[in-house]
């Protein structure tokens, strides 16, 4: 097998992505510890609500009309153009969604705000609690079977590589949208889920080259086979990447300010998996002590003595 297709060094560079990476954890942890996610409704429990205006409004009269209402640490934000805002209310104890938007609308009109109540979306404290608590256990549901679906498939070591770059992924981005303050809400959790399917489907294409590989080349060491491997499956990973990226940023730019954090979460992921396929997933199998034995068909004692005529 002709070796002269190697382009890059990718595991030269291990120990340089691995401290780059850990330093991006640490980062991630220390913001989600010192200021969490700016979560949004489906888990905090409130009311959101969409108004529309027939020209600009300022945000600092509109927040002036709050200040002495009942409603307390409102949140209000332009969202997609200067004529429409979105506001966030707290719980509020004994009202419904059909109170707060009556209330809301009576306090509107008494400022002479001329709104259009265009969405209104209320969720209970319990249920954002519970919401928040689901989601947490349906990320750690997915590593979980993710680990055991590649034990089957391959060996442990590949593994603990696979499930270690999906962490690795998951912390960067939820760091990413501490220090962002993006809304956090159901939208988010779903695109982590697909970043997680994405990045996993990246790594299975290389550890599948690295299995045939080991198994094809006996006289190369391990390191050597993963840069092999890793070169060979390269244009397919750059054009899926690419490509992906295209449609996500079209959603960006297109879809309209409802899916923006869905589709800037996707677009950081798919970033960071793509990274995180190459200097995480295969330098932590290597690190491991993956070697060529390891992924050799076991052979049964006696079979051959039993063929023989």
């Amino acid at each position: 097998m002709s070796m002269k297709k190697i382009q890059f060094n990718f595991m030269g560079m291990r120990k340089a992505t691995s401290i780059v990476s850990a330093l991006l954890i640490i980062f991630s942890v220390f913001t989600l510890s010192y200021q969490g996610l700016n979560l949004g409704i489906d888990f905090t429990g409130g009311t959101l609500v969409e108004v529309g205006y027939p020209e600009a409004v300022n945000l600092d009269k509109l927040r002036q009309s709050f200040s002495d209402s009942e409603f307390n640490d409102v949140a209000i934000q332009y969202f997609g153009s200067a004529k429409e805002i979105l506001i966030r209310i707290p719980p509020q104890q004994g009202l419904n969604s059909a109170d707060v938007s009556n209330k809301l609308l009576d306090l509107l009109s008494s400022n002479n705000f001329s709104a259009e109540m265009r969405r209104v979306e209320f969720v209970g404290p319990q249920v954002g609690e519970e919401l928040r608590e689901d989601g947490g256990l349906a990320m750690l549901y997915a590593l979980l079977c993710i680990m055991v679906y590649i034990a089957f498939r391959f060996q442990m070591r590949f593994s603990v590589g696979a499930v270690s770059a999906l962490i690795h992924d998951v912390l960067i981005t939820l760091g990413f949208f501490s220090i962002t303050r993006f809304n956090f809400d159901l939208t988010i959790l779903a695109a982590l889920l697909a970043v997680i399917g994405y990045s996993l489907n990246d790594t299975i294409v290389v550890f599948d080259r690295v299995r045939e590989n080991f198994r094809k080349i006996r006289d190369k060491t391990p390191v050597e086979v993963f840069n092999i491997s890793l070169n060979q499956t390269l244009r397919r990973t750059l054009m899926t990447s690419f490509t992906t990226l295209l449609v996500l940023i079209a959603l960006f730019l297109l879809g309209g300010e409802i899916i923006h954090g869905f589709s800037v979460a996707l677009i950081f992921g798919v970033l960071i998996g793509t990274y995180s396929s190459i200097y995480i997933a295969s330098p932590v199998t290597l690190m491991l002590g993956i070697k060529k034995e390891d992924l050799m068909p076991v052979k049964k004692e006696g079979v051959d003595l039993e063929n023989q005529p």
